[in-house]
């Protein structure tokens, strides 16, 4: 018998759940969801050592009251949001994350988004499909990422490899963070810091890499849309709350602003009736910019890396630890 028992709180599909569990180390056993539901939750968590979470419903503290035996929540990705972190510290269940470990597909797929949204690539797609050639008329309303200004929001692990990305098109980087880099860091990179609203009224693209957090709910608002060119584009790959989404749907009905890329939503699931998906200006996603199967690997790897630490009466890295 294992000594340590996972209980993996996500409803992966079998495919996924193969790759992590290729992954686990020695004396190590994981129990799979089949549901994001908190009744599957509390039955998986009664004998659980660990839990592994990736955030598709709520861990509360009823889930980990279910878990006497539980020494360590390792969210899988960065995002804790979904997390009651409260009800963690109150019962001094460390909480980590995987820091980095999905930094390049986040980043690659924000600069799909950027592109997409450009070349209106889901408009340019679904009219080929209708039998519609607009090759002339496309050429109106498309632009190319060299020469642009691209503005990052939020400079973390992500931020940074979006920078390194678009930098590869002839983009001119910027950027704002409340924790500024050194300046080695800047150079390194060739990006350039600017004070929040600087950053939207300079950027042809702006794009949001935040944590959701009490400060940043609805923190890209009417006012900081309104500083924006008639002719950017806002890119969310983070979280849907940072953005006050009836402000951005005005702004990209009117033409305020040229369009949007979403891979998230203020509510999750998406409903078919949201105003955004009536949009021609609109590229969206599922919540899947981490979702690629050649780094489920690497994410259960540094996952179960930081279980074998707690195991064994290791300190978990400053980066991976979350502190109230």
């Amino acid at each position: 018998m294992a000594k340590y028992q996972v209980a993996c709180l996500e409803a992966f599909t079998p495919e996924v759940v193969a790759e992590i569990r290729a992954q686990l180390p020695q004396d190590f056993e994981m129990l799979a969801a089949k549901t994001n539901s908190e009744e599957e939750m509390l039955a998986l968590v009664r004998s659980a050592d660990f839990i592994l979470f990736a955030g598709n419903a709520r861990l509360t503290g009823e889930v980990m009251d279910a878990a006497p035996r539980l020494k360590l929540i390792q969210k899988w990705g960065i995002g804790v949001d979904k997390i009651d972190l409260r009800a963690a510290a109150d019962r001094a269940i460390p909480v980590a994350i995987t820091a980095g470990s999905n930094a390049i597909p986040v980043a690659e797929h924000t600069v799909m988004l950027m592109l997409a949204v450009y070349r209106r690539l889901s408009y340019a797609d679904r009219t080929v499909r209708q039998g519609r050639w607009l090759r002339a008329e496309i050429r109106n309303f498309c632009y190319q990422m060299c020469g642009k200004t691209v503005g990052i929001v939020g400079f973390g692990n992500i931020g940074k490899q979006v920078a390194k990305r678009v930098s590869a098109f002839d983009a001119h980087v910027i950027y704002y963070d409340p924790i500024r880099p050194a300046t080695e860091v800047e150079q390194r990179l060739g990006v350039e810091y600017r004070d929040l609203e600087q950053l939207f009224a300079q950027s042809d693209i702006v794009s949001l890499h935040l944590p959701l957090t009490p400060a940043t709910r609805a923190f890209v608002d009417e006012r900081l849309i309104s500083m924006m060119k008639p002719t950017a584009i806002l890119v969310n790959c983070s979280r849907g709350e940072v953005i006050d989404e009836p402000s951005l749907v005005g702004a990209l009905r009117s033409g305020r602003i040229l369009g949007a890329g979403l891979d998230v939503f203020a509510a999750e699931p998406a409903e078919p009736g949201n105003p955004l998906f009536e949009l021609d200006n609109v590229v969206v996603t599922p919540h899947s910019a981490g979702s690629v199967i050649d780094n489920v690997a690497n994410v259960a790897r540094h996952a179960f890396a930081n279980m074998v630490k707690v195991a064994n009466g290791d300190a978990l890295s400053e980066a991976d630890l979350i502190r109230m």
